[in-house]
Parts: structure tokens; sequence; C-alpha cells
């Protein structure tokens, strides 16, 4: 019976690991929002990424993150790094950016051993602004983490979306107090 019962584990786990490989190590998360206010009010928001506190989720659930800025303002090689105990630790890098238009980043979770590259896109609509969020990556040949590329739609999707929906909200307040 104890001989059966470890074949059967066994067999999940061979099972969950081929499923693995096959499963894409890719992954790609977007999200859009419109705002109704001009690029360079939305860009100056997000070029900045100390005032990411403003309206990035992620320090709205943890108030006690440690977060530690260098490089140029606002400027391709500025960096943050931050330790906290509910969204982890790691590590962003501004990597490229056109002014008003486009702004790409590096992400590393060093601890998971896994990242990503994100993009912020502006375009004008109408006279209102549509932002863009690209967040994409590869987790490497590793067949678990394949399940990470498999889910992150729905890991970090909602994140995306309150995140650019509170650059909604301080973006227009800003452009209506003008």
């Amino acid at each position: 019976m104890l001989k059966k019962l470890g074949l059967g584990i066994v067999a999940v786990v061979v099972f969950f690991i081929l499923v693995g490989w096959l499963l894409p190590s890719e992954f790609k998360v977007v999200r859009t929002v419109r705002i109704e206010a001009p690029t360079e009010i939305i860009f100056n928001h997000v070029k900045d990424l100390r005032k990411w506190q403003h309206w990035g989720v992620w320090f709205e659930r943890d108030p006690d993150m440690k977060v530690v800025y260098e490089g140029p303002d606002s400027a391709v090689g500025m960096k943050s790094s931050w330790q906290s105990e509910t969204q982890g630790n790691g590590e962003m890098e501004i990597v490229a950016i056109e002014e008003n238009q486009r702004f790409i980043y590096t992400l590393t979770f060093p601890e998971m051993g896994v990242g990503s590259t994100g993009e912020l896109t502006l375009r004008e609509k109408e006279g209102d602004t549509v932002v863009i969020w690209h967040d994409y990556g590869d987790v490497g040949a590793n067949p678990l983490l394949h399940y990470v590329a498999f889910f992150m739609d729905r890991m970090i999707g909602d994140d995306l979306q309150m995140g650019l929906e509170n650059l909604k909200v301080i973006s227009e307040a800003e452009f209506q107090a003008m």
C-alpha cells in the first residue's frame, strides 16, 4: 500500500514537471487606461521613480516599504530598490525614455530569480491620453517557473490596472487644477 502511494506521488510530480515543460517560458501582461490629461502631465508621474509611490499599488499595500533611489533623476540609469516584508524585495532601472511617449524599465526580484521588462506607452487620442502598460519577460528553462509565466496575467494584471487607475486620478486632478 505504501509503495503504491509513493509511486502515485512520483507519478503526479513527474506529470506536473512534464506539463511545465510544455507551458511557455515567456509571458506578457498588458493593461490600458484612458486619461483626460495631456501626455506631459502623465509622463512626469511615470518617468520619476520617486512619484511611483503616489500611484503604484505596491506602496499602498506596504507603507513601511524601504525604498532607495540612485542615479540621475527621471533619466536613463535611475534606479529604485526596495525591501518589503509583504511585497518582496526588488530593483527597477530605467533603460529608455522617449519623452512624453514611452518609458521602459527592467524589474528584477533576486530572491525569486525572475525579472521582467516593463513599458508604459502614451498616445494622444481625441484630446485624451491612452496609457498602455506592458510587462513581459522569460522565466527560463525551469519547468516549475513556466507555471509562474502561465499565471502571470492573473498574478499582476490587476496590480497594473489599479496602478493605471491611480495614475489617472492624480493626473486628471493635476490637469483640472491648472
